[in-house]
C-alpha cells in the first residue's frame, strides 16, 4: 500500500511526490513517458516560482544547467515599450527558463532522492475504487503491450499527467469554469543571440523570446480563428508573424540559425476542472489550464504541488481529515489563480488590443506604475493594485 501514487512526473507530479516523500510518505510516482525528454512549454518561470525552486533545494541544479538568470523584461505594443524586472520574492530576482528536459529531470531526480519510487513507460488505465472512493490505480507498461495490467492501491491518487489528464477523465472531473480558445501558439529553439525575455504586440499576434540553455526560444501566437490557416504552412506564417510583430528581433534571428524542427498547438484550453473527490486531487494542467501567453503555467504547478502537499501530508492516515484537505486545496487554488486567469483572458484577445495599449502608455509614464504592472504579471500583486487614483487621472485624461 502506498500513501500516494502521482501519476505524471513532470514540474507539476515530481514536485508533489518529492515533497509528500521528504514528509515521510510512501510515493510512487509514475509516468508514460521517458526522462530526460522534452515537452512544449514556454518554459519562463516568475520569481515565485524561482522562489519555490530555492526553497526546494533544487534551483542550484537548474543554473548548473547552464540556464540563464533573466533579470530584464521589455514588453513592446506599436510604440509602446515598457521594460524592466519583477521585485525580488525571498531574495530571488532573476526568473529562469530552463528547456523542459532539464527541470523536469531535475525535479523528477529530486523526488527519487526524496524516497519516492519513479516507473516510467506507465500508462494509467483505470482508477481503482472502493464505492465512491478512489483507492488506487491500475496501469500497464506502454513499451510491452502483451503485459498484465498492475494494480497499486494507495491512500490518494495525484493527478498530474496535463491538460488531457486521465485521471481527471477516469474520475469523471467537470471543468467548473470554461472559456473558449483565443490563441494558438508556434515554437521554435534558436541558436543563441542577444535576448531578454521579450514579448511583442502587434496588428497580427504576439510573439515572445526567451533565452534557455544556450539557445533562444521566439514564440509566435495568432488569434484562434487562425489556426487552420497557419497551420497549412507553419513555417512560413511563424516567421511573418515575427517580422510583422517583432521587426527588431526578426533582424536579430538573421544571425541565429533555427535548431530544432518547428512546433504547435491549438489546443490552448482556459478551463478549471474540480479539483478532488474522495481519493484524488489533481494539479497542473490537469486541473486548470489557460493560454500559454502569459507564461504562468509552470509556476503554477509548482504553487499547487507545494499547497496540496502542505495540506494532504498530514491528513493520508485518516480519509475524512483527507477530504476535508482535498476540499482546502482545491478552494485554495481557485482562490491564488482565479484572477490571473482572468488577465491572462484579456490579454489573449486582440480586440482589447487599443485598451492595453492605452493602459501601458500610462503605465510608462510612471516608474512606480511600471514597477507594479511588472510585479503583477509576475503575480506578486494583484492587478487590481495598479489601477491608482494617479493611473486613473492618467486614463481619464488621455
Amino acid at each position: 500500500m502506498y500513501d500516494v501514487v502521482v501519476v505524471g512526473a513532470r514540474c507539476a507530479g515530481a514536485p508533489v511526490a518529492m515533497l509528500l516523500a521528504r514528509a515521510g510518505r510512501r510515493v510512487l510516482l509514475l509516468d508514460r513517458g521517458t526522462l530526460p525528454s522534452d515537452k512544449l512549454s514556454t518554459l519562463y518561470i516568475q520569481q515565485p516560482g524561482v522562489a519555490l525552486l530555492r526553497r526546494w533545494g533544487v534551483l542550484d541544479a537548474v543554473r548548473d544547467s547552464g540556464c540563464p538568470p533573466l533579470e530584464r523584461v521589455v514588453y513592446e505594443l506599436g510604440d509602446v515599450r515598457l521594460a524592466g524586472c519583477a521585485s525580488p520574492v525571498d531574495g530571488e530576482r532573476a526568473a529562469y527558463a530552463p528547456r523542459r528536459f532539464v527541470l523536469d529531470t531535475i525535479l523528477a531526480e529530486a523526488a527519487v532522492a526524496a524516497g519516492a519510487e519513479l516507473r516510467q513507460r506507465c500508462r494509467v488505465t483505470a482508477l481503482l475504487r472502493d464505492g465512491e472512493r478512489v483507492t488506487g490505480v491500475e496501469y500497464r507498461r506502454s513499451d510491452d503491450p502483451d503485459a498484465e495490467p498492475v494494480r497499486v492501491p494507495a491512500r490518494l491518487v495525484v493527478g498530474a499527467d496535463g491538460m488531457r489528464s486521465s485521471v481527471a477523465e477516469f474520475a469523471e472531473a467537470e471543468k467548473l469554469v470554461q472559456h473558449p480558445r483565443l490563441t494558438c501558439a508556434y515554437y521554435a529553439i534558436w541558436s543563441r543571440f542577444p535576448a531578454d525575455f521579450e514579448l511583442y504586440e502587434g496588428p497580427t499576434g504576439w510573439v515572445s523570446a526567451v533565452p534557455t540553455n544556450d539557445a533562444v526560444l521566439v514564440s509566435a501566437y495568432y488569434p484562434q480563428d487562425r489556426f487552420e490557416e497557419v497551420r497549412h504552412d507553419a513555417q512560413r506564417h511563424y516567421l511573418d508573424n515575427v517580422r510583422t510583430n517583432a521587426p527588431g528581433l526578426f533582424a536579430r534571428l538573421g544571425g541565429a540559425t533555427q535548431l530544432e524542427a518547428l512546433q504547435g498547438t491549438g489546443d490552448q484550453q482556459n478551463f478549471f476542472r474540480r479539483a478532488h473527490g474522495p481519493g484524488w486531487a489533481l494539479v497542473g494542467d490537469a486541473g486548470h489550464h489557460k493560454d500559454s501567453l502569459t507564461a504562468r503555467g509552470i509556476g503554477d504547478a509548482f504553487l499547487q504541488a507545494q499547497l496540496l502537499a502542505d495540506l494532504a501530508a498530514p491528513a493520508l492516515g485518516e480519509p475524512a481529515a483527507l477530504d476535508a484537505a482535498l476540499a482546502d486545496y482545491a478552494a485554495e487554488r481557485d482562490r491564488r489563480l482565479t484572477e490571473s486567469y482572468q488577465g491572462t483572458l484579456l490579454v489573449a484577445q486582440a480586440a482589447a488590443r487599443e485598451q492595453r495599449k492605452a493602459l501601458l502608455a500610462a503605465v510608462g509614464r510612471s516608474e512606480e506604475l511600471t514597477q507594479v504592472y511588472f510585479d503583477a504579471v509576475a503575480g506578486l500583486r494583484s492587478p487590481t493594485e495598479l489601477y491608482t487614483p494617479q493611473l486613473q487621472a492618467m486614463l481619464a485624461g488621455r
